[in-house]
């Protein structure tokens, strides 16, 4: 399986943004919980601190890479600390690179302290793919530990932010796809990472996570997965169920919903096709399904 394909292929279910944010001065931060999203930030100039859920030092080219988003706070160094009389207020947007993305910069006087690009991928919680749960909730990448590519990525994101033009609007969610993968690709290691990832180097739990993934519209039942994987019914749902964090079952609905929220934002084809290709037989329970999944019909999500 191609893991980091697949979680992708959920993200691109959320909402894409990103931000190119200049700090002046003196500058303090605090960012809410965003449950369900996956986001970042890149130090593009300057240094600054994280000073919340733990204290990292962050210099130019670092990124702080959050799988769940949890509440976090930023500041210039470490001698902005509470209770200086408030964080400064939200970025304003300056400049629409595209929708959802945009040029900021924060109220103040003075020079430039530091330069930043963030982004995110906001997701119903539940749509979340399970391998991010799996992740520390706050990652350091250093500069000088990043790959070549990853390095592009975000040297090409940030100019699309900072320069917006003819095009810029299809090619920002695709270099912001690119960047997370990079980050997920130098995060994901056999070695370092536990949980969900480890589900694909079990090969009992592999085969039924493919099986699932290659025909999500077969009428698979634990028994049927249970003999792909070449296990008794019982040892394999626990199994699965511990390594993947889900049910069977409860995971091949997220993967059917999955796929369905990627066929109505790309595809023309009718909610009975759509229905068809992710196991229903019927329109009514496939739009059941999606609603209870995602908050709203599939109709409504596809003209969203």
């Amino acid at each position: 399986m191609d893991v980091l394909s697949d979680v992708i292929t959920a993200l691109r279910t959320g909402t894409p943004r990103s931000a190119h944010v200049t700090w002046h001065g003196q500058w303090r931060q605090h960012y809410a919980e965003v449950p369900g999203a996956i986001g970042f930030h890149v130090i593009l100039d300057g240094t600054c601190q994280l000073q919340s859920p733990e204290t990292v030092d962050l210099s130019t080219g670092d990124i702080l890479f959050l799988p769940r988003s949890p509440a976090h706070t930023l500041a210039v160094s470490s001698e902005v600390t509470p209770p200086k009389p408030t964080v400064p207020a939200t970025p304003a947007p300056l400049v629409s690179a595209a929708p959802g993305h945009i040029r900021a910069t924060t109220p103040g006087s003075g020079p430039i302290t530091t330069s930043t690009l963030c982004g995110a991928y906001e997701l119903t919680p539940t749509q979340t793919h399970p391998l991010l749960p799996t992740l520390p909730p706050v990652i350091h990448l250093p500069a000088t530990t990043q790959s070549p590519e990853l390095t592009a990525a975000r040297t090409l994101l940030a100019h699309e932010l900072t320069t917006p033009t003819q095009g810029t609007t299809a090619l920002i969610p695709a270099l912001l796809d690119t960047l997370l993968l990079y980050l997920l690709r130098a995060t994901l290691t056999a070695a370092t990472t536990p949980g969900w990832s480890a589900a694909l180097r079990d090969p009992a739990t592999a085969a039924a996570l493919q099986a699932i993934h290659q025909n999500p519209a077969h009428p698979w039942t634990v028994a049927k997965l249970a003999a792909e994987a070449r296990l008794s019914r019982a040892p394999f749902a626990r199994r699965f169920t511990t390594l993947v964090g889900q049910p069977p079952l409860t995971y091949l609905t997220w993967w059917r919903m999955t796929t369905a929220a990627r066929l109505l934002r790309t595809s023309a084809d009718p909610l009975t096709s759509i229905a068809a290709r992710v196991g229903y037989t019927s329109e009514f329970a496939f739009a059941t399904a999606f609603k209870r999944a995602f908050g709203t019909p599939p109709g409504r999500y596809r003209r969203g």
